[in-house]
């Protein structure tokens, strides 16, 4: 009988230590997932692990941005990235970072069909991210066109001599480091500054008549650099059609063969945010009342702006 009862006492305390290791398994293994998905930082939603199509989303002030780029790369050799739209919603930036971001969207487009759905706005070095795509979808209000770069400097020079200021320098050429915020811009430095700026725009409008297939200068106002709405757009060639995502999964299913009914899945670049400066990031977006992704879209336009160096291709209303 003793022997019986301590088979049984034995036969639970096994039973127990087989399910507190089942239970350790089946945690460890959510555990693992949790870390990979968190790990692969580039994407968030669920169902990347299937075939989707990708949505990334350009906003805010366009740069050389080494992160997007590196996700537009990722996205390109994904297997179950089956196409890509490219939300987008931007008044420009830097015109290498159109240049830059163009690339590699040529790049994808080599490997899946890319198209882009234009928001409120989608000027200047925004309109070179969509010449880049297979197809353009506005809405009628949209904003876009404003072809052309510029080269902006300020000029301090009566500041400085209200101040009581004066700046010395020696320069190895007469063309060295003009235009000068310090100086006042000569003939022969301003030549050169108008000379670059209008090479750009050569190369800006050729591209235009490139991808749109038309004559780009033949267009009304395009080479003076103005906008257009969505509707004068399309009459005028510049995007393909009035349409919101839908209308674009419409035409990746009938036009690319993408397979119907796939899920849209967000990806994002890469952070670099974690641990305490993670959670204080967190905080404060919390305590402002924002969304951490909010607070860092708008911390990086802010510091985007700040850094606009070199010819710059953005739209933005004029202050009186």
């Amino acid at each position: 009988m003793a022997l019986d009862t301590e088979s049984l006492i034995d036969r639970r305390r096994l039973k127990r230590r087989v399910t507190a290791w089942r239970i350790a398994a089946v945690t460890f293994g959510l555990l693992a997932l949790g870390l990979f998905l968190l790990s692969d930082s580039n994407v968030s939603g669920s169902g990347s692990f299937l075939p989707h199509v990708a949505r990334v989303t350009v906003s805010g002030i366009i740069t050389d941005d080494r992160k997007m780029n590196e996700l537009l790369e990722k996205v390109a050799k994904s297997s179950q990235v089956k196409a890509v739209i490219l939300n987008v919603n931007s008044p420009g930036g830097t015109t290498t970072g159109g240049e830059a971001m163009y690339d590699n969207i040529r790049a994808l487009a080599g490997k899946k069909p890319v198209v882009a759905v234009c928001g409120t706005i989608a000027t200047s070095a925004a309109y070179i991210v969509a010449l880049a795509t297979d197809r353009i979808f506005v809405y009628g209000n949209t904003i876009t066109g404003s072809v052309g770069v510029i080269f902006q400097w300020a000029q301090v020079t009566e500041l400085l001599q209200t101040l009581g200021i004066k700046i010395e320098e020696v320069r190895s050429g007469p063309l060295k480091a003009v235009p000068s915020p310090f100086l006042p811009t000569d003939e022969q430095a301003r030549a050169v500054t108008e000379e670059m700026v209008q090479e750009a725009k050569v190369w800006f409008v050729d591209l235009v008549s490139k991808r749109r297939n038309i004559h780009a200068p033949s267009v009304p106002g395009l080479t003076d650099g103005r906008i257009y709405s969505g509707r004068q757009a399309v009459e005028l060639k510049l995007v393909d059609q009035i349409g919101d995502e839908k209308a674009a999964m419409t035409w990746l299913v009938e036009e690319r063969s993408v397979p119907p009914g796939l899920k849209i899945v967000d990806w994002k670049p890469a952070r670099e945010s974690s641990g305490l400066s993670g959670w204080l990031f967190q905080s404060l977006a919390e305590t402002m009342g924002l969304s951490a992704d909010r607070l860092a879209r708008i911390a990086g336009e802010i510091s985007a702006t700040l850094k606009l160096d070199g010819l710059v291709s953005v739209w933005h209303p004029a202050s009186h």
